[in-house]
């Protein structure tokens, strides 16, 4: 196990009835706040409400900038930097899912800069500073509730990118399980696989002794296979939904990759998706990370995704080459239950642009994805091909 630091110091209010605390630890920050959100759910079903009157009592005044997109572009947070500046505002407070934290983390760090946001996500301009983010979650998915990174969206590049800061970490968040009841079945499938990508990506490597956190990573695989069907079936189980809620924050605030070295490979291929075609993040990365396993498999890593086979799926064989076969199978079918599309053809991905896409992905990764298995080029384009 490599040596490393870890450090995550976001204040969670976990639970129900928390609104009063989290709102004077708002106040701790600042006294006028900009309300991030989406298309408009959170007025609809009440949270609102519900944080604004728990911020005014707090004396906090709030501005409101909506309209966020499920992948955020840059323009909604160029227009969010714009009213920062305007109304004097000095804390982010997005309420929703993934998209809405990630585009308030680069409001953040913009407002405090001269340079035009998309620079601080392509690196050409440094954050050396953020307003205080203290974030309301609306989805268990990206897990940016407890963690330094964002991914943003330029329709004009077709570039979805990630970047991210220490700075932007949010001071703190509310996580209500409750507030998520009236999250519809689709969206509770993908952010389940959106979790279970995050600790999948984590947990895939070779030539590392991080026995700890690879048993955490099983864990967490597990609690979204027994959660996530169950809040499928009851959308007001309030159980399900805290075990998923939970379990997003910590599939990627840093915990399950310390000590070992970095392997992402799935979030890349399925950038490049997003970017030019808008879909749904943790379908994307649903209907990719089986083939992607499948091509990847070989005598060297047979054993770690049996390892992931009999741990999570509690798969019997002996042999790891045939635990790892059965492993890539009870994932893919795992998804297909729940209700997840498993094909790029059925959220209209043809092959047009794959070969495009694919070359799109080597470059922004310096040539080659490094990660359980180098991919090139070539290799995710025969992983976008496997998906069609």
């Amino acid at each position: 196990m490599d040596k490393f630091i870890f450090s995550v110091p976001t204040t969670i209010f976990f639970g129900e009835g928390q609104a009063r605390a989290f709102a004077e630890a708002v106040k701790s920050y600042g006294e006028k706040a900009l309300i991030v959100f989406g298309g408009g759910s959170v007025k609809k079903n009440g949270i609102y409400d519900e944080i604004t009157t728990a911020l005014h009592a707090a004396g906090v005044k709030t501005v409101d900038h909506g309209g966020i997109e499920p992948n955020p572009r840059v323009e909604s947070v160029r227009a969010g930097i714009d009213l920062v500046k305007k109304e004097g505002v000095d804390v982010i407070v997005p309420m929703g899912g993934g998209s809405t934290i990630d585009a308030a983390k680069l409001i953040a760090a913009g407002a405090l800069t001269a340079a035009d946001p998309w620079k601080i996500v392509i690196g050409e301009a440094k954050v050396t500073g953020a307003l205080p983010i203290c974030t309301v979650l609306t989805l268990a998915a990206t897990g940016s509730e407890m963690d330094q990174g964002s991914v943003i969206t330029n329709p004009e590049t077709k570039e979805k990118l990630g970047w991210g800061s220490p700075k932007v970490l949010p001071k703190a968040s509310l996580l209500n399980p409750a507030y998520t009841v009236s999250v519809n079945g689709y969206h509770t499938a993908a952010g389940t696989a959106d979790i279970m990508s995050h600790t999948m990506e984590n947990y895939f490597t070779v030539d590392d002794s991080a026995f700890v956190q690879d048993s955490m990573a099983e864990g967490v695989l597990r609690a979204c296979i027994h959660a996530g069907p169950a809040a499928l079936k009851d959308g007001g189980d309030l159980e399900a939904r805290a075990n998923l809620m939970w379990a997003s924050s910590w599939a990627i605030n840093g915990l399950l990759r310390k000590g070992k070295p970095q392997a992402w490979s799935v979030h890349p291929m399925e950038h490049e998706l997003s970017a030019f075609y808008d879909i749904t993040h943790g379908v994307g990365l649903a209907i990719l990370t089986p083939r992607w396993l499948r091509h990847v498999l070989s005598a060297k890593t047979a054993p770690k995704i049996a390892r992931f086979g009999r741990r999570v799926f509690d798969i019997k064989s002996e042999d790891d080459v045939d635990a790892a076969n059965e492993a890539i199978e009870a994932l893919y079918d795992f998804f297909v239950r729940m209700g997840i599309p498993m094909t790029l053809k059925e959220v209209g991905i043809g092959e047009e642009h794959l070969a495009e896409m694919a070359k799109a992905c080597a470059n922004h990764a310096g040539g080659v994805i490094r990660g359980f298995v180098d991919l090139h080029e070539e290799d995710i384009l025969a992983i976008y091909k496997a998906s069609l």
